[in-house]
């Protein structure tokens, strides 16, 4: 559990889509309420089964709070890195539990002019290494090059 710090603003745009809720009118930027939906939508389009997933969104200190259980470690950072990654967020306070707790992952910044190869070598000695960090992050990356500066990525041990 903590407060994870991101950059806001340079995130992926949210796309998935939002949880059913009453339709309000609808203002120039998305409600607090539209965004904790979409950020709820987003988690559940990951696969990562959650138990009493619950997302709050905070519009005034762009702090999305999560709570539920999961199975794993990895799937816990999977999703803080997926809902930190989005361009409305700047923080995230992760509250959930995890059903049989492991080691925690490092997570990486991606700066300009870094590959997986490079952050392989940089935390492995080995750049071959790279399928990790891309298998760690997966679903959140589609293919290896799927990476911007800014974006947090999980290096497992």
């Amino acid at each position: 559990m903590g407060l994870f710090d991101f950059v806001k603003g340079i995130g992926k745009k949210n796309t998935a889509p939002a949880e059913p809720q009453p339709a309000p009118a609808t203002p120039a930027e998305p409600s607090a309420q539209e965004i904790a939906n979409k950020l709820l939508g987003l988690i559940k389009s990951l696969g990562l089964g959650v138990e009493g997933l619950s997302v709050t969104y905070n519009g005034t200190t762009d702090l999305a709070t999560i709570k539920g259980q999961v199975k794993s470690q990895a799937d816990k950072e999977k999703i803080v890195l997926a809902v930190g990654n989005v361009d409305h967020v700047a923080q995230v306070d992760d509250q959930m539990t995890v059903e049989a707790p492991e080691p925690e992952s490092k997570f990486y910044t991606v700066k300009s002019g870094d590959n997986l190869s490079k952050i392989s070598k940089e935390y492995y000695g080995d750049p071959n290494q790279y399928n990790k960090i891309f298998e760690a992050n997966r679903p959140l990356l589609k293919n290896a090059d799927d990476i911007f500066p800014g974006q947090v990525l999980r290096i497992p041990q």
